[in-house]
């Protein structure tokens, strides 16, 4: 009996450092891209070049607050490709406009040359092909726009909503919720940076974070 009971023990330590190693590794491979309460990673970009940045984006409590003032982005300072981008958002008060900016590519203007995974209150999950990007599921030559394929799944003004972004090679994914909206396939772009739009309305973020896919 006790040599069992001493089998059994062994077993669940092994299998307690098992999963101890396999969070780690998990922790590892997660890229969080608001990290120490700062701003490092990112730069910004607005249509009036005389405004501060920082009267328009605040970060505290791991939060981002944008008061959506003037148009414009923060974008990463890195490029990427192939990964899982996790994003939290809500509306503090009104519904209104703003997005999440993939493969931002050239220069910095508003609007860049990018695909822009929506964020607009009621239609989440279109994608808007900005700056000549293109997707096999432009349907119309003449519009920008690719709507989501199912009825909003967002939250109301005031709640939390999670984005998960779901880029791999020339295919773009995107799920409100748990809830699949939309997907794009032959993207024109493949790699570049990730922004988060100030347009028009208070917005705020959180929970930023990459999981490179291999």
């Amino acid at each position: 009996m006790k040599i069992l009971i001493f089998l059994l023990v062994l077993v669940l330590l092994s299998c307690a450092e098992k999963k101890q190693s396999e969070n780690e590794v998990q922790q590892q491979q997660k890229i969080n891209l608001i990290s120490n309460d700062s701003f490092d990673q990112w730069d910004f970009v607005l249509s009036d070049s005389s405004v501060d940045a920082q009267t328009i984006w605040t970060l505290k409590d791991s939060i981002v607050h944008c008061s959506g003032a003037v148009n414009g982005y923060m974008r990463t300072k890195e490029k990427f490709s192939n990964y899982i981008l996790n994003i939290d958002w809500r509306w503090p008060d009104e519904p209104g406009n703003s997005g999440v900016l993939l493969h931002i590519t050239g220069p910095d203007k508003v609007w860049p040359l990018c695909i822009e995974a929506q964020l607009m209150s009621g239609n989440a999950g279109d994608f808007y092909l900005i700056g000549g990007s293109t997707m096999r599921e432009q349907e119309d030559p003449s519009s920008n726009r690719v709507q989501k394929q199912n009825e909003s799944s967002e939250r109301p003004a005031g709640e939390w909503n999670h984005y998960k972004i779901v880029v791999a090679d020339s295919t773009i994914t995107v799920f409100i919720n748990d809830i699949k909206q939309n997907s794009a396939s032959a993207t024109s772009l493949q790699k570049g940076m990730i922004g988060l739009q100030s347009e028009g309305k208070p917005i705020e973020f959180k929970n930023i974070f990459l999981e490179p896919l291999n």
